[in-house]
């Protein structure tokens, strides 16, 4: 679903140069061009293995990993075919990454991971996260995410995600020194932000209503299909009751043998079907989970904005606290109840040296105030600035990415139904010729 691009791009993959030489020749090209990653490489999860292993605390476990592979675009329009570079990856590392560019761009709508176990499942699809089907699945999820990534006009060129897919040892270690958990925000802090803050963006609570509409109503939606896909594979299968006792009744028949026969294998052929149609509807249902996460992703954004705006908010109020302060010190007039001013009723003035010494103190406190709630507003309007631009792209996406989806749905459905038909048809035919 992520857009693969066709534009003549520059060479990236001259084997004469150092890994580091070679990262800096693709940033500096991709600067240059203004394109996204994706336009200069390709990029695929090419497989999954199942492996066993000790884990933190030294005790057995079992668990998959997916190989990624990469290789310049401009092999193929040369003509040559190199083998491509690949390594492996555990989904706890795909974890890792996505959690650092949330962390690293809170203003950009971070392209979801595939689920890490099933949801919405119907009675015969396995829950089971190591069960072959759905580590397919995953492994769909897991490319369709590195290709979402790697199309974005900002995530793509962030160097770690590019050490992500090139780098098989170290990497952790690279992204732990960029410091991005110590930068995490806190959900209680997140929290009391979107509680406390008292000027909200109406454009950004408007959007976190919207994804909060919008996951509830992809969550109905998979789970209207989950039950129409148990009552499909019902129907499908009871036809393999038809064809059981249309071949039981041509063993007692000498005119109509052959003909029940015949329709007896229709409909245990259209029995069988169901399997590969369900399995079908299954990835048309993740691309609908891919939007549900998605809605997280985009409410991530407007959380991180009520955070920066309460932080200006908070920052704008100690700053007239402290001009009041300053005030109320140079005129002598307490204009609200403080303990200060309690104890200097009580206990007596403060000399002149001593608030002579606290206007300074305040005075240099309103400047640092001063311009810490200018650096705050700075970055609430670059936010906000950098936030709209990627949500307005992530609309365009979306919008374009769920209606193909919803047709291609139909479409099959129509297909579906049209087999159906067929094989009564068939039927009567074997019917007719009785």
């Amino acid at each position: 679903m992520a857009d693969s691009g066709s534009e003549d791009i520059a060479v990236i993959g001259n084997t004469d140069l150092t890994p580091s030489e070679s990262e800096n020749n693709l940033k500096n090209t991709m600067a240059e061009k203004g394109t996204s990653l994706l336009k200069m490489m390709e990029i695929s999860v090419a497989e999954a293995e199942k492996r066993t292993g000790k884990n933190a605390v030294n005790m057995q476990e079992t668990y998959t990993v997916y190989l990624i592979e990469t290789r310049p675009v401009d092999a193929a329009s040369e003509g040559t075919n190199p083998v491509p570079d690949s390594l492996w990856r555990r989904y706890s590392e795909f974890e890792l990454l996505r959690n650092y560019l949330l962390v690293t761009y809170p203003f950009l709508v971070v392209p979801p991971l595939p689920e890490k176990r099933a949801e919405f499942v119907w009675h015969k699809l396995s829950a089971d996260n190591m069960d072959p089907d759905f580590v397919e699945r995953r492994r769909v999820g897991l490319e369709n995410f590195l290709l979402r990534v790697a199309s974005h006009p900002d995530l793509s060129s962030d160097k770690i995600f590019y050490s992500f897919l090139t780098e098989e040892n170290g990497w952790k270690e690279t992204v732990f020194e960029t410091g991005f958990q110590a930068k995490a925000d806190s959900r209680l802090k997140a929290l009391n932000a979107t509680f406390r803050v008292k000027n909200p963006d109406k454009r950004f609570a408007e959007m976190k209503h919207y994804g909060d509409e919008l996951q509830s109503v992809i969550s109905q939606l998979l789970r209207v299909r989950a039950r129409a896909a148990d009552r499909l594979y019902g129907v499908y299968k009871v036809h393999g009751n038809y064809g059981r006792v249309f071949s039981e009744w041509s063993a007692i028949e000498k005119e109509m043998g052959d003909g029940l026969q015949s329709a007896g294998h229709h409909m245990d052929a259209y029995a069988a079907s169901v399997d590969d149609i369900l399995e079908e509807e299954e990835h048309y249902a993740d691309q609908l989970k891919e939007y549900l996460f998605y809605a997280d992703a985009l409410r991530a954004v407007c959380r991180k904005h009520e955070l920066t705006q309460y932080e200006l908010e908070m920052a704008a109020q100690d700053l007239t606290s402290k001009k009041q302060q300053r005030e109320e010190l140079a005129t002598g007039m307490i204009r609200t109840f403080s303990l200060k001013g309690m104890t200097s009723k009580l206990f007596g003035q403060e000399t002149p040296e001593q608030r002579e010494a606290k206007l300074k103190m305040l005075e240099t406190q309103i400047e640092e105030g001063e311009e810490l709630v200018k650096e705050r507003n700075a970055e609430c309007e670059e936010f906000v600035k950098s936030a709209w631009v990627d949500i307005e792209r992530f609309k365009e996406q979306k919008d374009h990415d769920l209606r193909e989806a919803l047709i291609s749905y139909a479409i099959m459905q129509i297909s579906m139904c049209k087999k159906g038909i067929q094989v009564w048809n068939n039927a009567k035919e074997c019917f007719s010729k009785m």
